[in-house]
């Protein structure tokens, strides 16, 4: 049997914020369909490296490379990145002061359609999908034509970055930390929207500590993320492992390159 190629393929990636080198050559590879759960302690560059594959101005690429179902992500504009089916949320989902959620997203989502080949959505058929996919996720469909974000309560915050990541439906989707601010029920709309959503064929990394929440996500692959590298890879175990016995004691440990 054929394996198939990765859908992405990090090599050697370094990023500098400033004058601080951040990610000091992250290398993996995330599947079609597949899940990849990225662990480590603050400051180890989890979210450095969303925003370096979005394309985040800050976040400057000084070597390596990263490819999205073979094409080069790093030679992208930003809005190229999330075209070719790449979404990165937020661990602080920011404000948009005077630009309606429903307006917003209908634009991206129009954005992506039209790099995909297909017709864009009207407002009538587009309100009618988000309002659908708006009850699935718990958030009120009256959300849809307030300011993105404005006056969102954390956990509805991070329902709508669940919203927009149904309707743009990526190929691959970078959450970060998106239980934080949620409640029992939020956290399990994550699970049941990611399974669904993977199901389909889309592939995930979630940044998270929380073990529960893993445990549910049922990962094909854990990472642990340590002074800018990738220094463990396994399964759940290294997670539930991470759980007993925090990152101090993980970083004690000899490291190796994870893929």
């Amino acid at each position: 049997m054929t394996t198939p190629s990765p859908l992405l393929q990090v090599r050697d990636l370094h990023v500098a914020v400033g004058e601080r080198t951040v990610l000091r050559g992250v290398s993996c590879d995330v599947q079609p369909g597949s899940l990849a759960v990225l662990m480590g302690a603050n400051g180890s560059g989890k979210s450095t490296l969303g925003m370096a594959l979005a394309g985040h101005p800050r976040y400057r690429v000084t070597g390596g490379q990263a490819l999205l179902a073979g094409q080069d992500l790093l030679a992208l504009p930003a809005h190229e990145r999330a075209r070719a089916g790449l979404f990165v949320s937020f661990q602080s989902p920011p404000d948009i002061p005077g630009v309606k959620n429903n307006l917003f997203i209908r634009t991206a989502l129009n954005a992506v359609r039209e790099a995909r080949g297909e017709a864009p959505l009207d407002a009538f058929d587009f309100l009618t999908s988000a309002k659908s996919a708006a009850k699935d996720l718990g958030l009120p469909a009256a959300m849809l034509g307030r300011p993105v974000n404005e006056g969102f309560s954390g956990g509805e915050r991070k329902r709508n970055e669940l919203l927009q990541l149904t309707l743009l439906q990526p190929r691959l989707a970078l959450l970060d930390e998106i239980d934080s601010g949620m409640d029992v029920d939020g956290v399990r709309t994550v699970v049941e929207q990611v399974a669904r959503l993977r199901a389909a064929g889309m592939a995930f990394i979630v940044i998270s500590h929380y073990l529960q929440m893993i445990e549910q996500l049922a990962p094909s692959a854990v990472l642990r993320l340590d002074q800018g590298r990738i220094a463990e890879a396994g399964d759940l175990a290294l997670a539930q492992r991470i759980a007993r016995t925090g990152f101090a004691a993980a970083s004690a440990t000899p490291t190796t390159q994870g893929a």
